[in-house]
């Protein structure tokens, strides 16, 4: 038999427990014998595990012998001796010298001629005036025509300019003169070309402009800078365009946020001394006055410009005033650094059209034209742009825009050619000029860019925008191309040879073709290619000498309906540096 010792020693302890509490009391329990018989069965537990790092008790063991160091240094003769190290070499480029002015000459077929000379000295300490004239002009010559087709463009541009650490202010004034013809007319439309048909058509016309400006800026204080500028515009045939605008910008700080509040008047007003009919004159006024308030908000990697712009619209001639707000956010974040920049906003203005802007444009428009600004509601747009490496960055974008009354360019109505002959009619009323059809447009467009500077040498870009328009009452988005592409690249061949290369494609575009004996046509534009180069040669830091080589493909495409441009071009020419 065997007997497991601990459950025995936990019955000795319960008897021996009862016993006395049964001798407290005085009970007599009696003698009784009990027998616990089981099988001896070790666990687990049972075993003890001895520990690899056994705790030692002895005190002599613990203790650290303390050892000493001692080093005994003596001289070494030694006859090495290290060479001095020398500078890693650096290619230095030799800062090239600035001149405050330049002269440039530059002669062509067609008869071209360009000409610049732009002049600037110090006056004191903190000032400066500055000058330049400027003059491109050609003979003429394209094959084919009926009319001249010669055009001049010169402007001498003035400015005075002030500049110290809290201010900085500027004054301009210039004059521009400008001769063009409006060549363009639909020769088929009365019958074979026969230039005899055309004498005594006087198809010239003039533009003038005269303009004054300034510009003040101020460090701190809540009154930022203000502009303001005044064009006097005017033509050959006895129209006058005043323009005047003025802006003002303030910084104002609300509970810590800094609110920037941009302030506008914009007044245009003119007449043309008669409408495309001989009918009566036209006159148009308009000065819209607006605020722009807006500020910004930084949270880590998100940037957003809050505000939005309110206009109010006098209309000075038919007493139609009307009030326009508009959305002004922008936002961007940057998901991946400067790597990869989301962003998107929605814009809005009222935009005001003039007979300058417009003639800037289309230089071949009608001394008849009806102005109106142009309500453009919204402009929703969404992109990415960024760097693809340190050499090569991106933008890729998408916009929907919805615009009232924007004014799109309409080919002016063919005479009736039973009535007269053709000089007894101006030379804009031969169906050669343009007027303008006001409409609301709605243009989902989608735009992209990349640009590259491989090496400190060679620099490209590229970008394309195709535009999808939606209009209301006019057929078609009258002389609006869908698709652009644009490429360019300039090359430093050697310190003394540069040249570079650009590429232009427009797509189709629509005109419609009024004939005065009733009916009308929709004409197609054919799309077109302009391809343009140039090389130049540095003989030295004041003089260059240079090529230029422009529409390369020799193609006799219409910028215009009817009006064909001058093919294949070559002006050699040379820049001369110098100072007073």
């Amino acid at each position: 038999m065997k007997i497991n010792f601990q459950y025995t020693a936990l019955i000795l302890l319960l008897a021996t427990f009862q016993f006395s509490s049964a001798q407290k009391e005085g009970e007599d329990l009696g003698n009784e014998v009990v027998n616990v018989v089981k099988p001896y069965a070790p666990t687990i537990s049972d075993a003890f595990k001895i520990k690899e790092t056994p705790s030692l008790e002895d005190e002599d063991n613990s203790k650290k012998e303390e050892i000493k160091y001692n080093i005994f240094s003596f001289p070494v003769a030694s006859t090495f001796t290290p060479s001095k190290g020398r500078a890693a070499a650096v290619d230095k480029t030799a800062q090239e010298r600035l001149f405050k002015n330049y002269v440039t000459l530059a002669i062509g077929n067609y008869g071209n001629a360009n000409a610049e000379l732009f002049v600037t000295e110090n006056v004191g300490e903190s000032g400066y005036i500055g000058g330049m004239l400027r003059h491109f002009s050609s003979q003429g010559g394209i094959k084919d025509l009926v009319l001249e087709d010669k055009f001049s463009n010169s402007a001498l541009d003035l400015t005075y300019g002030y500049k110290q650490s809290n201010l900085s202010w500027t004054a301009d004034l210039g004059y521009q003169h400008q001769i063009y013809y409006w060549y363009g007319v639909q020769q088929d439309y009365f019958g074979v070309p026969d230039p005899a048909k055309y004498d005594g058509v006087d198809a010239q016309h003039t533009f003038h402009n005269f303009y004054l400006g300034s510009k003040l800026a101020l460090n701190d204080s809540f009154f930022k800078e203000a502009s303001f500028k005044f064009n006097r515009f005017w033509d050959s045939f006895d129209s006058a365009e005043n323009r005047f605008y003025i802006k003002p910008s303030f910084d104002f700080t609300i509970n810590d946020t800094k609110i920037k509040t941009d302030l506008i008047v914009d007044y245009v007003g003119g007449d043309f001394s008669n409408n495309y009919d001989d009918t009566g004159a036209i006159k148009y006024g308009y000065t819209n006055f607006g605020v722009h308030p807006s500020f910004v908000i930084n949270r880590s990697d998100w940037t957003i410009d809050l505000g939005a712009a309110a206009f109010y619209s006098l209309d000075l001639e038919n007493s139609n005033n009307k009030f326009f707000v508009y959305p002004e956010i922008n936002a961007s974040l940057k998901v991946v650094g400067d790597l990869m920049i989301f962003y998107a906003g929605a814009e809005g203005g009222l935009d005001q059209n003039s007979y300058r802007d417009l003639s800037n444009q289309n230089p071949f428009v009608s001394p008849t034209l009806s102005i109106a600004p142009t309500d453009r509601q919204y402009d929703i747009f969404a992109g990415l742009k960024g760097k693809l490496s340190s050499a090569v960055s991106y933008n890729v974008r998408g916009s929907y825009t919805s615009e009232k009354n924007k004014a799109l360019f309409l080919v002016n109505q063919l005479p009736d050619v039973g009535v007269g002959f053709l000089s007894d009619f101006k030379g804009y009323q031969l169906g050669n000029s343009f007027q303008l059809a006001y409409d609301d447009v709605k243009t989902i467009s989608f735009f992209g860019e990349l640009k590259a500077d491989f090496t400190k040498n060679v620099a490209f870009g590229v970008n394309a925008t195709f535009n999808s328009y939606k209009t209301d009452a006019q057929q078609e988005a009258w002389n609006l191309p869908a698709l652009k592409l644009a490429t360019t690249v300039d090359v430093n061949i050697t310190p003394k040879w540069y040249a570079g290369a650009s590429l232009f494609f427009v797509g189709e575009r629509k005109d419609l073709i009024q004939y005065g004996i009733g009916g009308t046509d929709i004409a197609t534009l054919d799309s077109y290619l302009d391809a343009n180069a140039h090389v130049g040669f540095k003989y030295n830091e004041r003089w260059t000498a240079f090529l230029k080589l422009n529409n390369i493909a020799n193609q006799a495409y219409e910028k215009w309906l009817n009006y064909p441009v001058q093919q294949f071009q070559v002006m050699l020419g040379a820049n001369y540096k110098f100072d007073f």
